[in-house]
């Protein structure tokens, strides 16, 4: 399975934060953004990532995340020249992609939640068409918005609806088959001249090939694209990480427990970061471990 981030978007909603950066650039708490989109890739066991933005963010994630290979991982670059849809990812990464099964994240999304790893690698492995992930919120008219059947087959998928037939809230996650890429190339563009990704998921609902997992109680989802939930994200993630203290999203750790490298190379990042509390935690969790 390979991986995309979708890191695109001008960040309009937090200007001028974002007038001179990237907003996955924005720190959630004590790390960058885009750490939590990738940590949720690695943690399903994928370590090819293409990460799609535009051409004035691409030289700074490129010199946060280099080629990856310091994490074991082979991330790949490509331009998103204007927001022209999330489904749009799948034909700018149609070559990256091939033959292969994808997972498709938002980069603003944060995810949290014990047992995660394994629910995201069994969603991997059971993998039929398309599987989304759900998320149980109080004002699902705001939302696009999956009922299921007792199965956990897509019944329906609405957005914003008026009168909402279930409170599960589609994320910004996303499993897909090969075929998905010959599916976003057959769309017809919206008003907005975009690709949506809610027409690829209801390309497999018809087909009776989409699923959706709800994340229900002790799982965590938050959108960081605005101040208010960027502030939120971050106070979640300082409360989880000074309470439990664990670090959130912390690549270096989950590519040494994912074995992706080792406790000699993890303790060298953290060194190189030894003025940080970031590093020292990972010098520890590396003595930890060798």
């Amino acid at each position: 399975m390979k991986g995309i981030v979708l890191a695109g978007g001008s960040g309009t909603r937090m200007h001028p934060s974002t007038l001179a950066t990237s907003k996955q650039l924005l720190a959630v708490y004590d790390k960058p953004m885009v750490y939590h989109p990738l940590s949720v890739l690695m943690l399903t066991g994928i370590r090819e990532i293409l990460i799609i933005s535009t051409p004035s963010s691409l030289p700074a994630l490129r010199t946060l995340l280099g080629d990856g290979s310091s994490l074991g991982l082979e991330i790949s670059y490509a331009e998103q020249a204007e927001p022209k849809g999330i489904a749009e990812a799948f034909i700018i990464g149609a070559d990256y992609i091939g033959n292969e099964s994808s997972a498709l994240i938002l980069g603003d999304n944060v995810f949290h939640g014990a047992g995660f790893p394994k629910l995201l690698c069994t969603a991997r492995e059971n993998l039929d068409g398309c599987t989304l992930f759900g998320y149980p919120v109080s004002d699902p008219e705001r939302y696009g918005i999956g009922e299921t059947d007792a199965d956990g087959r897509l019944v329906s998928i609405e957005e914003k609806p008026l009168k909402p037939r279930s409170d599960n809230a589609i994320t910004g996650l996303y499993f897909y088959d090969p075929d998905v890429v010959e599916i976003a190339r057959q769309l017809t563009p919206s008003f907005r001249g975009e690709l949506e990704i809610t027409d690829v998921n209801q390309a497999y609902l018809k087909q009776g090939r989409a699923q959706l997992i709800r994340l229900g109680r002790g799982y965590t989802w938050l959108d960081a694209g605005t101040h208010d939930s960027l502030l939120a994200a971050s106070q979640y993630v300082q409360v989880i990480e000074k309470r439990q203290g664990v670090r959130v999203a912390c690549l270096e750790e989950i590519a040494l427990r994912m074995g992706y490298i080792d406790a000699e190379h993890c303790h060298n990042l953290g060194a190189g970061m030894k003025n940080s509390e970031y590093g020292r935690y990972l010098m520890q969790v590396a003595q930890s471990v060798a």
